[in-house]
């Protein structure tokens, strides 16, 4: 059986996206290892679980994939993270500085509020029915 694995986000900053995931958005550190002077292998996933698809802190190395930090998915949400307690959640990640672009609203899928990470990505914050 297949299943998702990791999705790469290119970054500036190994530690300041670290910090972001971790300190604000409630992410945890899977992974963090140097690969060379310059770059490294960090994972950070929603849940303390293996089966948790992660995200691979990606630092940008070249003007093509600068040119793309904070605008992978085009000015769109294209990043969903599900949660269990929509409104528990929303609340932590506001009184840790996440930024919302929106307030929470009720659809027919879940309650759901777009935020942003530091460098602009637009996410989903998801409560499934």
């Amino acid at each position: 059986m297949a299943a998702l694995g990791l999705v790469s986000v290119v970054v500036k900053d190994y530690d300041k996206a670290i910090d972001f995931y971790v300190n604000k958005a409630g992410f945890y550190l899977q992974q963090d290892e140097r690969l060379s002077e310059t770059k490294r292998w960090v994972v950070v996933c929603p849940d303390k679980s293996s089966a948790s698809a992660g995200i691979l802190l990606a630092k940008a190395d070249s003007p093509e994939q600068n040119a793309v930090v904070g605008n992978q998915g085009g000015g769109r949400v294209w990043l969903f993270l599900h949660v269990k307690d929509f409104w528990n959640s929303y609340n932590q990640m506001k009184a840790n500085g996440v930024e919302f672009l929106e307030q929470p609203r009720e659809e027919v899928y879940g309650c759901v509020c777009v935020w942003q990470d530091l460098y602009g990505n637009k996410w989903d914050l998801l409560e499934k029915k």
